[in-house]
């Protein structure tokens, strides 16, 4: 594991932007000066003494001192930005309710979803599915999601 240290005469980071820039040439591409790293997945990657780190994670290390206990959350859902105030160290739950709305989503509100003829409603709460009934009208099943939001205290859950 790199440390901080061996982190920051390798790499500038600058906070504002989330970009890391290369100190010294590491060999092969990375020369001095040029953008760190890669997209993979559309995170940003970067290989530093032979070993692979996300850069968001490397970011939390140049800045803190130390890797994150559990997950980095980009708070804007933008994967490859990596300004420090766009990342936040959580765990694997709070990430996953910074997701999104899925793309196949119809009603464009999370956990609610077209069933025939009417509108179910859901919730998931530690691993466990709730429904919240079907509704003739979308407007009812948003409003029973939201009120099992407040209920349940996971504003913004996926699904």
């Amino acid at each position: 594991m790199i440390t901080q240290q061996e982190l920051k005469d390798k790499l500038e980071y600058d906070k504002d932007t989330g970009i890391f820039i290369w100190k010294v040439s590491n060999g092969g591409r990375s020369s001095a000066g040029k953008i760190a790293g890669g997209l993979s997945h559309g995170y940003r990657e970067i290989k530093v003494n032979k070993k692979k780190y996300m850069s968001h994670r490397l970011a939390w290390l140049y800045v803190y001192g130390e890797f994150p206990k559990n997950h980095i959350d980009h708070i804007n859902r933008v994967k490859d930005d990596n300004r420090i105030c766009n990342l936040r160290d959580v765990t694997m739950a709070e990430n996953n309710r910074n997701i999104g709305i899925r793309k196949d989503n119809t009603s464009g509100h999370i956990g609610v979803v077209r069933d025939r003829t009417k509108w179910r409603a859901y919730i998931t709460v530690n691993k466990k599915t709730i429904n919240l009934g079907n509704h003739s009208q979308k407007e009812d099943a948003i409003k029973a999601r939201k009120e099992a939001e407040i209920k349940y205290n996971c504003n913004n859950t996926r699904y």
